[in-house]
């Protein structure tokens, strides 16, 4: 039960600090999408691939005291920061396992806007289909984000990069 939760307390380690609900969520699918062993199931929401599971995992994470949440108030809309606590780091030392190339990518990934990684998740999400179609999907459903033509460009390399820190 507690190792899909070792690997969440894992990213939440080597990120130092992830700030925002929905910049975990995605870090967390990316990384699913690179093949890193993570089991949570996501269906597409309003703001990109969405999993209730990792919501429910990083809430009992919380409650059982091994990962912080900080709650703030950043231009009228509530802001989550997450970062491992002491009874973390001891719960990751005593029962975690080494995720080969995890801490590089996650990391990488990190220092990337959310609003950047809600279109990465988007274009795997979509991966499936040709580029052109997942970029008429993107403008589609993601209208309001003004995705450029530069920006979905963009994504696409930044994918690459992390598929190549991985393969190194």
């Amino acid at each position: 039960m507690f190792d899909d939760h070792l690997k969440v307390i894992t990213v939440i380690k080597e990120a130092g600090e992830v700030v925002g609900r929905k910049k975990l969520q995605k870090m967390i699918y990316i990384a699913k999408k690179l093949n890193f062993p993570f089991q949570e199931k996501y269906e597409f929401h309003f703001y990109g691939p969405y999993s209730e599971e990792l919501t429910l995992r990083v809430e009992e994470l919380c409650n059982l005291g091994y990962v912080h949440e900080i709650k703030e108030k950043v231009s009228g809309y509530s802001q989550y920061r997450y970062s491992l606590n002491n009874e973390g780091e001891d719960f990751l030392t005593s029962y975690g396992k080494k995720i080969p190339k995890l801490g590089e990518c996650v990391r990488s990934m990190n220092e990337q806007s959310s609003r950047f990684l809600e279109l990465v998740s988007t274009i795997l999400f979509f991966s499936h289909l040709p580029a052109d179609e997942v970029k008429v999907k993107i403008q589609t459903l993601k209208a309001k984000q003004k995705y450029s033509d530069a920006e979905i460009q963009e994504g696409y390399t930044f994918i690459s990069q992390l598929e190549n820190c991985i393969v190194q």
